[in-house]
């Protein structure tokens, strides 16, 4: 079994505690190199996390011989340039959520990895968190009976970083392709699309409420899963109230559970109510990292990859309903 060996692109903050320790504490998997523009910030993770070379350039990085796989941990607008760099090296990367700024971009990606050979994965890493792995134990098992539909409900009142855009990417539809429903909406669709299968019909509308930022602050819709399960979902980033709840109905019973914390995972049928608490482990990203080095080890397989994640991108532009071409 050989060690996988990793670079990272772009090490900031989500790589100091949910993904970046993952590369070096996974089984054989080790982190060799890491990138980032600012080459003192770059050093300085380098210097903590005990990783031996650190970068300022890309290209060095993804030329390094000892560098064995790439994890581009950079915000969207840059996810194609830098897959695209790793494809023509010869090289598997693993892409942070979202995948691209929409599903041309992540359609281009694809193809890309598929001409080199190569894998390409993607960071939807609640596709194995068991905490996401009961609530798919729990459908499959007939625990609710028959699928029937799902609703999603996520609000949260605007915050004083919204107020300034310029230094909050999350917003900028440039560099993120929209805004706080792209970044948090594409979690909890991936995810339904990993337990419930792959959605074939989406549609929604955009709107910018508060007119905070030019992303759009509200988002609804509906969309049907291949397996006919129907689902609606409503997204507003200026509410009143903080909610994060999604329930998945079927005909003896529904799920209710919180994406965004590890709250219990609710289940109620006629049997009563019965709760499941199961506590987030230390790094988020690194049982999935953990498959992916497996997939590459040959091994096993991963749940995370390139085509679906382009599904997920799909569904939330067809949810954007043509905000941003109404905008231009």
């Amino acid at each position: 079994m050989r060690t996988i060996r990793w670079g990272i692109l772009g090490c900031g903050n989500v790589t100091e505690v949910k993904s970046g320790p993952g590369f070096y504490k996974a089984d054989n998997s080790s982190l060799v190199a890491v990138m980032r523009r600012n080459a003192a910030l770059a050093r300085d993770w380098a210097e903590r996390h005990g990783v031996g070379k650190w970068y300022e350039s890309a290209d060095e990085l993804i030329d390094d011989p000892d560098v064995d796989a790439v994890y581009i941990a950079t915000p969207p607008g840059s996810h194609k340039q830098y897959a695209l760099l790793c494809a023509q090296a010869g090289k598997p990367a693993y892409v942070e959520k979202p995948m691209a700024l929409n599903h041309t971009e992540c359609r281009q990606m694809i193809d890309a990895f598929a001409a080199a050979r190569v894998p390409l994965f993607v960071a939807y890493y609640r596709r194995a968190l068991a905490r996401f792995l009961k609530i798919k134990e729990l459908i499959e098992s007939g625990t609710i009976g028959d699928l029937r539909f799902v609703t999603i409900n996520m609000h949260r009142p605007a915050s004083d970083h919204d107020k300034n855009p310029a230094e909050n990417w999350r917003i900028d539809p440039a560099v993120s392709g929209g805004g706080y429903f792209i970044d948090l909406a594409s979690h909890m669709l991936d995810f339904l699309d990993y337990a419930l299968g792959p959605i074939a019909e989406a549609s929604g509308f955009a709107g910018n409420q508060a007119e905070l930022y030019d992303a759009e602050d509200i988002v609804s819709g509906s969309f049907r899963f291949s397996s006919g399960v129907h689902g609606t979902g409503t997204w507003c980033f200026s509410a009143d109230e903080k909610v994060d709840w999604t329930e998945i109905h079927g005909s003896k019973g529904k799920i209710g559970y919180v994406t965004f914390d590890d709250s219990p995972v609710v289940v109620e049928t006629g049997s009563g109510v019965e709760r499941f608490s199961i506590p987030y482990p230390a790094h988020v990203q690194q049982p999935l990292i953990q498959t992916i080095v497996d997939e590459l080890n040959g091994t096993g397989r991963s749940p995370s990859n390139g085509e679906s994640a382009a599904r997920t991108t799909w569904v939330m532009d067809q949810l954007l309903g043509g905000y941003y071409d109404a905008r231009r």
